[in-house]
């Protein structure tokens, strides 16, 4: 029995390291399959996170936070889409300069604002989103296996995380059941056409970043209003990159996106559990090699398959109408 909830603690905090990656990776999908590589997923939803915690510790209140955390990530999402979409540039090199800029911004801010060492004040328990208890939960807990499942793994988690739930086929459908996202595929793949069919090219590809500016921003409000309770440097700690990776890994696909980011959130939820653990035969694990198990998981995934994966045909060229 001691087994099985452990099983289910793992799965359940597999599901809560894997809100933020699922969230971010279907920003990154959507992007890029309107043609634009968006690797500023990881600047945005630390810009997210840091406006979200600053919102939420000044109103006392994590919806302000939640909308001040979405509106920073559309806000850059807006920059790099004009950088990439309007001026044509290199879009890795927008992508990049996001990061960068808002790795050293949010702490920089953080500090001058509440003069906590580039920290945000702690949140109380009403300034940001709480575990939801399932209704049943509790007496549900002495029902073997089933009850264990609905109590330890469906339920308490924080609302973004349901929200998360019902964002996965809510994407999925807008890609493949709906005209927009029809459009959407088509100029990631041949934006000429798309062009001669009369249909706005840059229009599309604007929706496209601001759909995942807004995605990748509920990523960082979860991780400082959500999962933490506040932000700290650097506190997205490279999960913009591995959804970057997972997204490559799901082939740009929704379902395939959201497998390989609870491997990642699988394997991330694993590392906190063995840190100092005394395993038979192997003894107690050094917590730096732990930690940098999910890394190198990505490191060894997109070595093995990144050559054999396709990305959107026109992903990262820029277009220019003919005239």
């Amino acid at each position: 029995m001691e087994f099985l909830t452990d099983i289910a603690l793992l799965l359940d905090s597999t599901i809560r390291t894997a809100t933020p990656l699922v969230l971010a990776g279907l920003a990154g999908l959507v992007a890029e399959r309107s043609g634009i590589v968006d690797i500023g997923l990881e600047g945005k939803m630390l810009a997210a996170a840091f406006a979200a915690a600053a919102a939420a510790a000044v109103t006392g209140n994590p919806w302000a936070g939640m909308l001040a955390g979405v509106l920073a990530s559309m806000f850059l999402a807006l920059i790099h889409g004009y950088v990439s979409i309007a001026q044509r540039g290199n879009q890795i090199v927008s992508g990049m300069a996001i990061n960068i800029a808002v790795a050293g911004l949010a702490p920089t801010l953080a500090n001058f604002w509440f003069h906590q060492g580039g920290q945000t004040p702690l949140l109380g328990d009403d300034a940001r989103f709480s575990a939801i208890v399932l209704p049943f939960a509790q007496s549900a807990e002495s029902v073997p296996i089933v009850g264990t499942i609905y109590a330890e793994i469906l339920s308490g988690h924080n609302f973004i995380t349901y929200l998360t739930v019902a964002v996965i086929p809510l994407v999925a459908w807008m890609l493949y059941r709906t005209s927009f996202g029809l459009r959407l595929r088509a100029v990631g793949e041949n934006p000429e056409a798309v062009d001669t069919a009369g249909i706005s090219v840059t229009k599309l590809r604007y929706q496209a970043v601001l759909i995942g500016g807004m995605l990748c921003g509920l990523s960082g409000v979860v991780l400082s209003t959500g999962m933490g309770a506040g932000f700290i440097r650097d506190m997205s700690a490279g999960k913009g990159y591995l959804a970057l990776a997972a997204m490559i890994f799901g082939r740009w696909k929704p379902v395939p996106t959201l497998l390989a980011c609870l491997l990642f959130g699988f394997v991330d939820a694993l590392q906190g559990r063995l840190q100092g653990e005394d395993l038979p035969l192997v003894g107690e694990i050094p917590v730096q090699f732990t930690i940098m198990l999910p890394y190198v998981l990505t490191v060894l995934i997109l070595a093995i398959f990144a050559g054999r994966m396709d990305a959107p045909k026109a992903s990262g060229i820029p277009y220019e109408k003919d005239h």
